[in-house]
């Protein structure tokens, strides 16, 4: 497993009149970077944001873009997110796309890519692409929406994704995304997650850097 773990705040949750400042508050705030939650209104029945924003955001922040795509059509926009400044891009088992096609199309942007699965799709989805991904993302939430109780039962998929990696002998990222306090990561770095997406825990924050401390202190008990 890898040793660090990594937190990435979730501007889904930030106050998006001020995207710019809340970007530069996460840095300040200790965070290893931004994660940036895409939906199109089809996939998830929520609309947030598209290219023109994370490239407004990118001169903002010098954080590492981590592009959540909760989209139908991640082939038509991989290249516009890249172009925007996306870091890691990552779309959805789910979305319909040839999984192996979405990512040499990611790879060959030069960004690095990330396979999300739902909650109701098994870690097996994930198997025959672990060795082109960067990142493996487990919904520990419905996509969609923030503010969002975390589900346990998605850490059994957590630890056969590590297993799964470990066998390969991979290091590969995994990562969570929804419900993520100083209460659930504990459980879910068990299982072998090391990336922990936190939106309304950490912008909702009166001092978000003492929120990523807090969770990073929770790592460590």
């Amino acid at each position: 497993m890898t040793a660090s773990i990594k937190i990435s705040p979730s501007i889904l949750a930030s106050d998006f009149s001020r995207l710019g400042e809340e970007a530069r508050r996460a840095e300040a705030a200790g965070a290893d970077m931004l994660h940036v939650d895409v939906m199109d209104g089809h996939f998830v029945p929520n609309i947030t944001l598209g290219p023109p924003i994370v490239k407004a955001l990118r001169p903002c922040t010098s954080l590492f873009f981590d592009v959540h795509l909760m989209i139908s059509d991640p082939l038509k926009y991989v290249g516009d997110f890249i172009a925007a400044g996306a870091e890691r891009i990552t779309f959805h088992y789910e979305c319909g796309a040839d999984p192996a096609e979405v990512i040499a199309r990611i790879h060959a942007g030069g960004c690095e890519a990330g396979l999300a699965l739902k909650p109701a799709t098994p870690a097996s989805a994930a198997l025959p692409y672990l060795e082109s991904l960067e990142m493996a993302l487990v919904m520990t939430v419905e996509p969609g929406f923030g503010g969002q109780k975390f589900m346990a039962d998605q850490m059994e998929k957590v630890r056969a994704l590590r297993a799964a990696f470990d066998a390969k002998g991979l290091c590969t990222d995994i990562q969570v995304d929804g419900g993520i306090t100083p209460e659930t990561l504990p459980l879910a770095r068990a299982a072998g997650a090391n990336v922990f997406v936190a939106g309304s825990f950490l912008f909702n924050a009166e001092d978000m850097q003492a929120a990523v401390q807090a969770l990073r202190k929770a790592n460590s008990n």
